[in-house]
């Protein structure tokens, strides 16, 4: 199992644009080669010569556990969401105020409001920086734990179905090992089936439609960053 936790959480975290950040809710990288390795012990006895795959990145995330933690973080953060959209709005408005009044403004009150929009549009990005880590944090955190104990029974399940290979397929090619493979050697479903049947979690109650299909990722968390514009002069 490769170590992919710390890739996927990156892109996904306040991936939206502060202007819409009111309307787009959150959502994974992955864990450190040691945990990785930690969570999936070689089966030394292992005599089976089957090769299958596994996105093991979906299966992470389609897992009930997986699914309700995400969901939980998601809703933590959204104050957060909140309060950096109002960050966001009172900067647009200075920003406003500029355009539509900086021309009848003295050169000093001009002056002063643009150092405004400037020192807070710089708190904005630090704001939303540091939220960004913390709701990587986090997110890396449920990946890990699952990944942990995700890993061994992933293992007893190659052995026990007389599996040699398994290759994880969450990082397309060309960037992963894995050109072209069938759905007929992918054991991402029944390994997520297994998972959910011994974690005893039971699944989400949300209504069907709003629930993710299984193996795709739940929409990222949290918040976008903002963009940088310097005032007119």
């Amino acid at each position: 199992m490769t170590s992919k936790f710390a890739r996927f959480f990156t892109p996904a975290v306040f991936a939206l644009s502060v202007a819409v950040l009111a309307q787009t809710s959150p959502l994974p990288a992955a864990p450190s080669a040691a945990a990785s390795e930690a969570a999936a012990p070689v089966a030394t006895n292992a005599t089976g010569t089957k090769m299958g795959t596994i996105n093991v990145e979906q299966a992470i995330f389609a897992t009930n556990e997986g699914q309700r933690d995400f969901e939980a973080l998601s809703k933590k953060l959204e104050p957060k969401q909140t309060e950096l959209k109002g960050v966001n709005d009172e900067v647009e408005a200075l920003k406003k105020q500029l355009n539509t009044q900086g021309d009848k403004l003295n050169e000093e009150s001009r002056a002063t409001l643009v150092k405004q929009i400037e020192q807070k549009q710089k708190s904005l990005e630090r704001q939303v920086q540091d939220a960004r880590d913390d709701a990587q944090n986090q997110q890396n955190e449920i990946a890990q734990r699952i990944l942990q104990k995700m890993g061994p029974m992933l293992v007893k399940y190659a052995a026990d179905n007389g599996f040699g290979v398994i290759i994880d397929t969450s990082n397309p090619w060309p960037n992963g090992p894995v050109l072209w493979a069938g759905p007929a050697v992918d054991i991402t479903k029944s390994v997520v089936d297994l998972y959910n049947s011994q974690s005893g979690v039971p699944a989400p109650t949300r209504p069907a439609a709003a629930r993710p299909a299984t193996g795709t990722k739940p929409a990222s968390p949290v918040a976008p960053k903002p963009q940088t514009q310097t005032p007119p002069k």
